[in-house]
């Protein structure tokens, strides 16, 4: 795998902590039927988009650790697949090998 590609996932990796702190404080502050408003979760460490969803669907694109979500057209298809086009965003998933696994490596809720 190219240093561009793990650059990339880490990136992705980041945003999604960010995300699941968001989530968090959601939580802690009982806002749960609050829509989230995340940050989008591409490679691109400039990205500065937003999306939104509701807990439910955040925990459905997070109840596999290789799936993120993006702004529309931020999939990088060298390291993921879109597999759902939603209303404001795109989940995609990780391709095997290195992506897929530095997907799960870097995962908060796998520790």
């Amino acid at each position: 795998m190219s240093s561009r590609e793990e650059r990339i996932g880490l990136n992705e990796a980041v945003f999604r902590e960010v995300n699941e702190r968001i989530e968090g404080l959601a939580e802690t502050f009982d806002l749960e039927t609050q829509p989230l408003d995340l940050i989008c979760e591409c490679g691109d460490a400039t990205c500065v988009e937003r999306i939104t969803m509701t807990t439910a669907e955040y925990e459905e694109i997070r109840s596999e650790a290789h799936q993120f979500a993006v702004h529309p057209g931020h999939e990088y298809p060298e390291v993921e697949s879109v597999i759902a086009r939603l209303k404001g965003y795109d989940i995609v998933r990780k391709n095997k090998g290195v992506p897929k696994q530095i997907a799960e490596q870097t995962d908060p809720r796998n520790s």
